[in-house]
């Protein structure tokens, strides 16, 4: 399998879209193949991920540079199984594999009775998004209605029909298109319009004072990220940074669901707990926002704003200040504001299409790994640090965007990768070399090591992973 654009090239494409030195890019170094047994995919999806997780590490050591001048330089390196593994999501809890699905979740044929064609994926693992896309096919709510029964109540449905009243609804539902069909919708166009990661200044500020660092801490540290995340590309930023030391305070609000999936994501922050619908809550926010370095947010675009706190508002609170922000289908154009997750990027622009054409039974099928989650993930973590570094340099407060739709846009600009058939079926290798075991608040958690590795400061957790509000809303 060959793709058309290398790890080390593709983060030289990247690297010069910050306007930082590109001298940084000798000091990194990608290992092994990135045609991963088990991984294979007609898309460069390796590539992508050990590129992006690469970007974020080097940006790391520049952070560390500039803080240390002193010292020489770190070296990186990212092994491509690794990154992989990584991106996989595997965790055990207890030494059980958790169930990350809701068993309605996933890709159904629509409308034979209605003699039309087409599928829809429903993404149903919060109860409420369940419930909803349920009581649109008329089914009975709750856990207890079967897949079987959702299939049937499609076949009467069209899936752009389904997928435009669940739109309507605010239900993550998509139909399955391929790439012509949704360069077609007009969101491409969009998305085409602004950077892979987007950096703007977005105020006026002195540059923000760093506490000293020391030889032996990670590059990040003291620097306080605030983490208003809960869906995998947002936590696995943060997560990221945490790995390189930031001091990460995780705000989760007291009535919102989370995935099973923040066990794993949750190493190295604290975890507190706010009620943004108080006037206690929201003082409380804007507390901690007066002494934070970075606010990250994936809330649904407007959510934050309405509450007073848009990045400009966050701005004049604290000037100086980094925002970074994530959505599925970017701020502007026809899909703007529609929630979407991994699994629906994919089926929405092609990459469902793409991948079962590859395989040679033209069934829609994903990606070997969730590559837009923490591709998104890591290449936000990426921009934080090239802003916060920017800052320190140039003074400004700074706004960092990165879309799902434009990480998929992204992963396809890598090139088509040829897959030999016996490869669609080769097995993985034994992951264990990759893992680590922790403690945890929530019990003895066996997951996958931070990939990219420096030469000087191992990477690691400072905070065991802990359920939300286990910590005070505090620095």
């Amino acid at each position: 399998m060959n793709s058309v654009v290398n790890p080390a090239a593709a983060l030289a494409d990247l690297w010069l879209q910050t306007g930082l030195d590109s001298a940084a890019l000798q000091r990194m170094r990608f290992d092994g193949s990135t045609r991963v047994p088990g991984f294979a995919s007609r898309f460069a999806a390796v590539d992508a991920v050990q590129t992006s997780v690469g970007a974020a590490a080097l940006m790391a050591t520049e952070i560390g540079r500039y803080r240390q001048p002193h010292l020489s330089a770190q070296t990186v390196s990212v092994d491509a199984q690794h990154a992989a593994f990584e991106t996989s999501g595997y965790f055990t809890l207890d030494g059980v594999e958790p169930e990350l699905w809701s068993p309605i979740s996933g890709l159904y044929a629509c409308g034979a009775d209605a003699g039309q064609s087409g599928w829809v994926r429903i993404h149903a693992n919060f109860d409420h998004h369940r419930d909803g896309a349920l009581a649109l096919l008329g089914l009975p709510t709750g856990a207890a209605t079967p897949r079987a029964a959702v299939q049937q109540a499609l076949q009467h449905w069209r899936a752009e029909d389904f997928e435009a009243r669940a739109a309507q609804a605010g239900l993550p539902i998509v139909a399955l298109r391929s790439h012509q069909e949704w360069l077609e919708q007009g969101q491409e166009a969009e998305i085409a319009r602004h950077p892979l990661v987007e950096l703007e200044r977005i105020g006026d500020a002195a540059p923000l004072a760093w506490p000293p660092l020391q030889d032996e801490q990670r590059p990040l540290s003291g620097i306080k990220l605030m983490d208003l995340t809960r869906i995998l590309s947002g936590p696995a930023a943060a997560r990221t940074l945490a790995a390189y030391g930031a001091d990460v305070l995780m705000i989760n609000g007291p009535h919102l669901p989370n995935i099973e999936a923040i066990v794993d994501l949750s190493r190295g922050k604290r975890s507190a707990l706010l009620d943004l619908r108080s006037d206690e809550g929201r003082s409380s926010l804007q507390q901690l926002v007066r002494d934070a370095h970075v606010f990250l947010q994936a809330y649904r675009p407007g959510a934050l704003a309405a509450k007073g706190f848009a990045a400009e508002d966050l701005a004049r609170l604290r000037p100086g200040i980094v925002v970074a922000e994530l959505c599925a289908y970017g701020w502007q154009g026809p899909w703007a504001g529609r929630r979407g997750f991994d699994s629906l990027v994919q089926t929405a622009s092609g990459i469902n299409v793409d991948e079962g054409l590859a395989r040679g039974d033209g069934k829609p099928r994903a990606l070997p790994m969730q590559a837009l989650d923490y591709g998104a993930g890591f290449l936000l973590a990426f921009g934080i640090q090239a802003a916060l570094l920017r800052q320190a340099m140039e003074g400004g407060s700074w706004r960092v965007r990165v879309t799902l739709a434009g990480t998929a846009r992204w992963l396809r600009s890598l090139g088509l990768v040829e897959v030999a058939p016996e490869e669609w079926t080769q097995a993985r290798a034994d992951i264990s070399p990759y893992l680590e075991t922790l403690d945890s608040g929530f019990g003895r958690l066996q997951a996958v090591r931070h990939c990219a590795q420096f030469s000087r400061t191992p990477v690691g957790w400072s905070h065991a992973s802990m359920p939300p509000g286990s910590s005070p809303a505090r620095w």
